[in-house]
């Protein structure tokens, strides 16, 4: 029989929660016919997302379409947890804006020069919170 137990919707503020305990998540972008998906170090800064990059595709493209999908996930043996962010992706370019982000705790993972933040404003958010175990028997007898 199927563990309709096994998966728990995250309210947004368990969302939040699981945004901040983690630093890398997944940048997913749409220009045109293309889609692409990025790695990217981040931290939550109220209920928004900010990253850096360098100069190049990734800028370009968030340049030319702003809505993006941010995902970020986490798992054990025992348990996992996946959130995904729907929003909005604008570069930070007043002197203000960018000496707020310096105060962030963000540093990039790789020795790279990033002038460049990224905030990402949610419009939504959606979370599961998921206890892993043995998967059913698929073929016996099931209960209806």
């Amino acid at each position: 029989m199927e563990n309709t137990d096994a998966v728990r919707l995250l309210t947004d503020d368990e969302c939040w929660d699981r945004l901040a305990e983690q630093q890398l998540g997944r940048l997913v972008t749409h220009v045109g016919d293309v889609l692409d998906i990025f790695p990217v170090n981040y931290t939550v800064d109220g209920e928004s997302l900010v990253f850096r990059t360098a100069e190049g595709s990734k800028l370009t493209e968030l340049t030319i379409n702003d809505q993006v999908l941010f995902e970020v996930d986490e798992y054990t043996d025992t348990d996992a947890w996946s959130v995904v962010v729907r929003g909005t992706a604008r570069r930070l370019d007043t002197p203000e804006e960018v000496r707020a982000a310096d105060e962030l705790p963000l540093r990039p993972w790789i020795p790279t020069l990033k002038y460049n933040y990224v905030r990402i404003t949610a419009t939504s958010l959606s979370g599961r919170d998921i206890e892993r175990g043995e998967e059913p028997d698929r073929y016996g007898v099931q209960d209806y």
